[in-house]
């Protein structure tokens, strides 16, 4: 996760025309992103694929940085908060969606990465105190957790393989959940641009990924040129596209419109790895996936408030970036 939460623009709306083809565009390149992660781990280890994706998003970000000539973070405290939404917003959750993506298809897996807007409110109620809890936001998640039974199939038995990838890609969604009210507590309130703040967390979540994927592996790194080239290129587009080049867009869009607005994009991505899943890689699709993943939605969407006869703001909650 690379995202800042930001307070929403109070100055006059920009165009739909001016936002909506980029919050589109950041929604096909996060919800392909299970795609080039399901390819990436038939050649890779999850550790080596996360690893390999960070160091990509970072040298994107360090050379966006270079560029504009801003400088990284100074501050020890801020390197030390970074340190924890880099282990949490990045390396963990991106590690646990690959373990995910060995064991269920990548549709599935983001659908589950849908979920995180709603692991993101009681997190934050209860353990961060950011946000308040409401009888609205209780239904919103009573909402959400029928779906996500409705997502695993409860009524009926399923291979223990497939149960345990589910259960991987919710615990990468919690763990986005942590990050987000983290990040909004303790790094919201620097001065630093969102693109000097996102490249700690990479640099960290590098450093992170550099020391314990040799060590849970038990093998190093494989050289580059002994993977095919559909495995390097997913590395590269998750990196540079997914941890880079989208970053920019979305920063953009949390400028022209706000945070609370930029945040749909989340409601946009399962759509993408749906398709993706199905025309590109030949993924079954059972009816109950995206039946429960719309009633996730639902439920996201009322404990935000975001539907029509709801006066309450929106909660601004970051974009979870897979």
């Amino acid at each position: 996760m690379s995202t800042v939460t930001t307070p929403d623009s109070t100055s006059s709306p920009a165009p739909v025309r001016a936002w909506l083809p980029v919050m589109l565009a950041l929604a096909a390149i996060w919800g392909c992103s299970f795609l080039f992660i399901s390819v990436g781990v038939r050649e890779l280890p999850p550790l080596y694929l996360a690893l390999g994706r960070v160091v990509a998003g970072s040298v994107v970000l360090l050379a966006i940085l270079a560029l504009k000539r801003e400088p990284l973070p100074r501050d020890p405290r801020l390197w030390a908060h970074s340190f924890v939404v880099g282990a949490i917003g990045s390396a963990i959750p991106w590690t646990l969606f690959g373990y995910g993506e060995e064991r269920i298809p990548s549709l599935l897996a983001g659908i589950w990465n849908g979920i995180t807007p709603l692991v993101v409110l009681p997190i934050a109620v209860l353990i961060f105190r950011t946000e308040r809890f409401s009888a609205q936001r209780g239904f919103g998640l009573l909402i959400g957790f029928l779906g996500m039974l409705v997502v695993l199939g409860a009524w009926q038995v399923q291979a223990g393989a497939n149960l345990l990838g589910q259960g991987l890609c919710m615990l990468a969604a919690v763990s986005y959940g942590l990050a987000i009210p983290y990040q909004k507590r303790f790094l919201a309130g620097t001065t630093l641009s969102g693109t000097a703040l996102s490249t700690s967390l990479l640099l960290c979540a590098t450093v992170q990924l550099a020391v314990v994927a040799p060590l849970v592996t038990g093998q190093a790194p494989p050289a580059p040129w002994s993977l095919s080239a559909k495995t390097v290129l997913s590395v590269l587009a998750l990196g540079a596209l997914g941890s880079g080049l989208a970053f920019v867009l979305n920063m953009r869009n949390i400028r022209l419109i706000g945070a609370s607005r930029s945040s749909m994009v989340t409601y946009l991505m399962p759509i993408f790895s749906i398709i993706v899943g199905v025309l590109v890689l030949d993924e079954d699709l059972t009816w109950y996936q995206p039946v429960g993943g719309l009633i996730v939605l639902l439920g996201v969407a009322v404990s935000q408030g975001v539907l029509g006869g709801f006066r309450r703001k929106p909660t601004v909650v970051a974009p979870a970036i897979t």
